[in-house]
């Protein structure tokens, strides 16, 4: 019976039985406690950044004021309740391909409007850079979750299993 080390198995996710799995392509083999660790960690700066803007929904309305969007007060809360509704999706695994699917287009606009490093200069500049860049990270770690779904530890697992199982 053959069997893969450690190292072969953390880098190229192989099976620890190669003759019981052998049928099983490489790239298949499930890490669904890895899955529900990236899931949560994704969702929690969702979370956060949502319960922030609905706790402080004024000092949110004022910053999307300082850019010139229309109805700030309105389009903070329901950013806030987006954030913390798709976070709280992607922690669950609850309609996650979705959930990310939202998120990834909510991220889409935020990114381009509230991190326009081009348009700076100097250390400010910099600083839109890191956080345009971070959220261009997030947002393929969610795409990544929409390709393969939400994995064994969610919701929607739980969902897809038959009643008698």
């Amino acid at each position: 019976m053959a069997t893969t080390g450690f190292a072969e198995r953390i880098a190229y996710g192989r099976p620890l039985n190669l003759e019981q799995e052998a049928d099983e392509p490489v790239h298949l083999v499930p890490r669904a406690t890895t899955a529900l660790i990236g899931r949560i960690l994704i969702a929690a700066i969702f979370v956060v950044s949502g319960i922030a803007k609905l706790t402080d929904t004024s000092g949110t309305a004022a910053y999307m004021n300082a850019i010139g969007l229309p109805q700030a007060t309105t389009l903070a809360i329901i950013a806030g309740l987006a954030e913390v509704a798709g976070g709280l999706a992607i922690a669950f695994g609850f309609l996650g391909r979705l959930a990310s699917l939202g998120l990834i287009l909510f991220l889409i606009p935020t990114t381009l409007l509230f991190h326009n490093f081009w348009a700076l200069e100097g250390a400010e500049a910099k600083l839109q850079l890191v956080n345009f860049m971070k959220n261009l990270a997030i947002i393929g770690g969610l795409a990544l979750l929409y390709a393969h779904g939400p994995g064994r530890y969610s919701v929607d697992a739980r969902m897809r299993r038959p009643l008698d199982a």
